[in-house]
């Protein structure tokens, strides 16, 4: 299977040098904007550090307090040797996609289906690391924040974009490789309620269209597309596109 995070670091240098120039010119002509720049980006040092201080504050709660996020973020920086280079692999995915993503700043403060992925990989780390009630309670935050659902065990790439991000629900054991376009609404959902490997995989370069729907321990095939509003339940081959309930080939 493809390595889930293998990328280059000169896309992490460039991004953040990137972001942060941006955000400088950007606090020094706009005042209303200055605060929040001047709190997330600008005191930073990394990439990592800048995402703990904006999500930290998104997903903090009574019991999930500002600054536990931001010590969880900082421990999984630590821990992850790679996090830099997969954020910023992902941002590279919004600008790439979205003709709407018109520099770094906006992608990274405003758009919600990137901050739920990166929420998500924090709770993925703290699924790997037998905090599960604690990843849970982190996955429960980013639902009802963002309105992405997925659980914490869900294995993710880098390179992903979640375009507009509402309703997204991803299963358990469900995987999605690198470079793979979700649009709002998409289901990576199981068939059975038996314990084990019951949701899809998601293969490199995959687009999943809108409010598609895609169920049990089945292959979506590298490079290949299902239609907005498409129901799947067969595996799909690499570069195929499929459409309708039940999706067949249409290509």
């Amino acid at each position: 299977m493809t390595n889930l995070h293998s990328i280059t670091s000169s896309t992490n240098a460039s991004c953040w040098k990137s972001l942060k120039a941006e955000a400088e010119k950007l606090a020094a002509t706009d005042a209303a904007l200055a605060p929040l720049l001047q709190c997330v980006i600008l005191p930073a040092k990394t990439l990592p550090e800048a995402l703990g201080r904006l999500l930290s504050e998104k997903l903090a709660a009574k019991h999930l307090p500002e600054g536990l996020i931001l010590q969880l973020f900082a421990d999984f920086a630590d821990a992850v040797s790679d996090l830099e280079q997969t954020v910023s692999r992902d941002l590279n995915a919004i600008t790439g996609h979205d003709p709407a993503a018109r520099d770094w700043v906006a992608p990274f403060l405003f758009y919600k289906g990137f901050h739920a992925l990166q929420s998500h990989r924090l709770a993925h780390y703290l699924w790997g690391t037998d905090r599960q009630h604690l990843a849970l309670f982190l996955q429960n935050r980013i639902s009802d924040v963002f309105a992405v659902d997925i659980h914490p065990a869900a294995r993710i790439g880098s390179g992903v974009m979640m375009d507009h991000a509402t309703g997204i629900v991803i299963g358990e054991t469900a995987v999605v490789e690198n470079d793979v376009l979700l649009w709002h609404g998409v289901t990576l959902g199981g068939r059975s309620q038996e314990p084990g490997d019951r949701h899809p995989k998601v293969r490199q370069g995959a687009v999943l269209g809108a409010n598609s729907t895609i169920i049990g321990n089945i292959e979506i095939g590298r490079g290949a597309k299902v239609a907005a509003g498409s129901v799947v339940v067969h595996d799909v081959p690499a570069d195929k596109t499929v459409a309708g309930t039940p999706a067949k080939i249409i290509n």
